[in-house]
């Protein structure tokens, strides 16, 4: 069935938008109603999916006679609410008028967001050359003052849009603006003190820069990455208090033990006994601190046992385990709430795009008006493409349940579907014999199978050739023979599938990709080798990469490389996340601990042997004994990064902790304590999120075992060459401009040119998380529309109530105007 594309009925939107705040002129016997945005963000009701008819609209009408601009601002009111959907905003931060329209414009652009970024960065970078200072890029007081200023006016000015935009009763409502609000006032005051004293003082508030480096619109992953964090704090805490309660039970304890054996410096008071058993959690000090005890009654390590055994291998599983669990769940209810949002987002732009004529779809020509906001770079052709593969039913409309396809289609990338199956079809026949013979034996398992054992082989020749190497002679002058032979045996199967795949099919898989790049390397290394080109030897350190190929043999090593592959880009996030954790702390030990730790710092205490730097003679020639953690310092945020990742690792880690502790005071202690709880809170949120990817993908591999997940998401539509032309004849008579028609041109040619009636597309997207969590929970996900769709109702009732209660005497309006509340670009 041909698509319709005229639009002949009487097009009125169904909802109004009136701009600004301009009143509408009402009959003698009407009342203007006070009308406030909903929760939702706008002053309309949607009603179980159902439009709701405006009444009265003939006088506005007849005072606006084009309703062309009317529907530009539907569109791209429309286009906002499927933006928001997509980004997970609340619809109550809508613009609520043309002042905050171009506010609102202004704020989500590209440039506002580079500008959000470069400011957070900026922030974060003075700490460089702020006292103290890396030595080579340190800056004057004046000079990074006066660029500290200006940043932060910049941030001034981010808010002011943001609040222009927002409204003032909605801007202080917001909790993240406004913390950032209470930031900058902060940081303001301090760079004016800074400026006016030209001398610097304590700042331990810069800890609280990374908020305008997380504020930013690009760090999306970690708001999220920090909201899990928060969110799975409950569960961590009651297990954490569970096991500092067990700690201090045992420190007591080990005070009593072991507090008359004056050789024990572990437990010779209850403060050394809690951090003793501290580090113990982290097995940084074990053996030591159980040897001295040990010694004088071997009975007493039953007592470090089972500390341990309580401790580390039972409360600290569990506590990964109650973590795992609500991360889980927090993963769950997090894909629910945003599959909902998506879903109320879809409702609202529909009663924007339908008309009083037609209250029950959206014509060709609004959805096209409304792509020309979403998404401005689509071309018509991909634009009809994708309102032909939504409309389900073939008719001339979208339905709202076809319209809930919306974010599914739209990322689509559609390209003609070729007539051959492969490239070599219209070859002569000897050459087609060659090339199929050649498609074939690429595509065999038995050939899969021999590259496998090639690819043994070569691993095991590896394994002898660096087993067998002498130390320091890493590579030969001469190229081995193994490299050619089995780097020609790679060219040829890789010439191979090329050539009966086809460039374009081979590269659409992943793993052939892989196998491309690390041939491509291997082949760079064996010219590294024959030229003698040193600085570049590296290039042949990955040649033991062709070996994860083997991980292609068994589905389980499939599934854990694909998860790996899928996690990079929220791992990276995490590792952001972390990034700013330590930020924060390494601004705070700068404060305190900057210039403490030096060689021979650390005499009085049980560590002094680590930071030692003393010269010593034997017979008749001198060396230098260095403990080497001096190194470990706060002198720089470069240094304080470094001192951080140690004390993450936490081998040694009390080392640097009692340092800093002989030179300061036993307060400081805390300091290490708690960012060792702080890091092991984000490192199980890490390990938790890994095993969930995990455990998720195993899951779904065994419910959709025949499931295709390579393929990813692909549709097939054709279009007639009449649609074709329809729709060129109604951009020719809108005066459409050329670059709106030359796809369509393009395409209605190619027709001509092939004498065809019709063409095939072929849509495709990856496949995401979301698209495995709907077919995961595709029995659940009903119950949740049922609920979300009962929970509409069941607000539309109580605002109904609110708005026009019952009486005797009063009837509700008849009509339902709407102030413009939001827009996007």
């Amino acid at each position: 069935m041909a698509l319709t594309l005229t639009d002949k009925d009487d097009d009125v939107p169904l909802i109004l938008t009136v701009e600004g705040d301009d009143s509408i002129h009402l009959a003698p016997d009407e009342e203007p109603e006070q009308r406030t945005p909903n929760e939702n963000g706008g002053g309309y009701d949607i009603i179980n999916s159902a439009p709701v008819p405006t009444a009265g609209v003939q006088d506005y009408r007849a005072q606006h006679s084009s309703h062309k601009h009317s529907w530009d601002m539907n569109y791209q009111e429309a286009a906002i609410y499927l933006q928001e959907g997509i980004n997970n905003d609340k619809f109550f931060t809508h613009p609520k008028n043309t002042r905050a329209l171009a506010a609102y414009l202004f704020a989500h652009n590209h440039l506002f967001y580079i500008m959000e970024l470069l400011t957070g960065l900026v922030l974060l970078m003075l700490s460089l050359c702020e006292a103290p200072a890396v030595p080579y890029l340190r800056l004057d007081i004046y000079v990074h003052a006066t660029l500290e200023i200006f940043t932060l006016v910049m941030v001034v000015f981010e808010l002011a849009m943001k609040m222009r935009w927002l409204g003032f009763h909605t801007f202080i409502r917001h909790k993240r603006t406004m913390l950032k609000a209470f930031v900058l006032l902060v940081q303001f005051v301090e760079a004016i003190v800074v400026l006016v004293r030209q001398t610097s003082h304590v700042r331990i508030t810069r800890a609280l820069r990374p908020i305008f480096l997380v504020d930013c619109r690009y760090s999306g992953a970690v708001r999220r990455n920090l909201r899990q964090i928060f969110q799975s704090l409950p569960p961590f805490i009651d297990i954490l208090v569970l096991l500092l309660f067990f700690m201090v039970i045992f420190s007591i304890l080990g005070f009593y033990l072991f507090s008359p054996n004056v050789s024990d410096p572990y437990f010779n008071n209850l403060e050394n006994s809690l951090v003793s058993l501290f580090v113990l959690l982290t097995t940084a000090n074990f053996p030591d601190v159980m040897m001295p005890a040990y010694s004088q009654n071997r009975a007493s390590c039953v007592f470090f046992i089972v500390y341990l055994s309580i401790e580390l291998y039972f409360i600290m599983n569990l506590l990964l385990a109650v973590v795992f669990d609500t991360f889980s769940d927090i993963e769950k209810r997090k894909f629910k709430s945003l599959l909902l949002h998506k879903r109320s987002a879809v409702e609202h732009a529909f009663q924007l795009l339908i008309n009083q004529q037609r209250p029950y779809g959206i014509s060709f020509k609004h959805f096209e008006g409304l792509m020309r906001f979403y998404k401005p770079r689509m071309n018509a052709r991909e634009r009809l493409l994708t309102f032909k593969t939504m409309n389900k039913s073939n008719t001339r409309l979208l339905s709202l349940k076809d319209f809930y396809n919306f974010y599914d289609i739209v990322g689509l990338k559609w390209k003609a579907k070729r007539s051959r199956e492969h490239w070599f079809d219209d070859l002569p026949n000897t050459a087609f014999l060659i090339f199929k013979g050649i498609n074939m034996l690429a595509k065999s398992k038995a050939f899969q199978f021999a590259m496998y054992f090639v690819i043994a082989v070569n691993g095991f020749w590896m394994l002898i050739e660096t087993f067998m190497m002498k130390e320091g002679n890493f590579f030969s002058r001469n190229v081995p023979w193994s490299y050619i032979v089995f780097l020609t045996i790679y060219g040829v199967e890789l010439l191979l599938k090329i050539t009966g795949l086809g460039p374009i099919r081979y590269f659409r898989s992943g793993w052939n990709i892989f196998d491309f790049s690390v041939t491509l390397f291997a082949f760079l290394g064996l010219l590294v080798l024959a030229f003698d080109m040193e600085p570049f030897y590296f290039i042949v350190v990955l040649r033991p990469l062709q070996l994860l190929r083997l991980f292609k043999l068994k589905q389980r090593y499939r599934n854990v490389l694909d998860t790996m592959f899928e996690l990079l880009p929220r791992m990276a996030s995490l590792g952001l996340t972390l990034l700013i954790f330590y930020y924060s702390f390494a601004i705070v030990g700068m404060e305190f601990f900057a210039g403490v730790l030096h060689p021979n710092c650390c005499n009085t205490s049980t560590v002094a042997e680590s930071y030692r730097l003393v010269n010593r003679t034997v017979g008749n020639q001198t060396f230098i004994s260095e403990g080497y953690y001096y190194l470990n310092n706060f002198d720089n945020i470069l240094n304080s990064f470094v001192t951080l990742f140690e004390l993450s690792v936490v081998n040694n880690w009390y080392i640097i902790m009692e340092g800093v502790t002989s030179q300061t005071s036993h307060w400081s202690r805390l300091y290490f304590m708690t960012f060792y709880i702080v890091t092991m809170v984000v490192m199980t949120i890490i390990v938790a999120f890994i095993l969930e990817a995990f455990v998720f993908r195993m899951n779904y591999s065994r419910k959709n075992k025949d499931a295709e997940d390579d393929k990813g998401i692909t549709f097939e539509i054709e279009i007639l060459k009449e649609e074709v032309e329809a729709l060129l004849e109604i951009y020719k008579q809108n005066v459409a401009p050329t670059s709106w028609t030359s796809s369509l041109q393009k395409l209605c040619a190619a027709m001509d040119r092939n004498r065809q009636t019709a063409m095939k597309f072929i849509g495709r997207r990856s496949r995401t998380k979301s698209d495995l969590s709907i077919k995961m929970y595709e029995e659940e996900i009903q119950e949740w529309y049922e609920e979300h769709a009962h929970k509409q109702r069941q607000q539309h009732q109580e605002r109904a109530l609110e708005d026009f209660p019952p009486t005797r005497n009063t009837a509700p309006p008849t009509r339902e105007l709407r102030q413009r509340s939001q827009t996007v670009i």
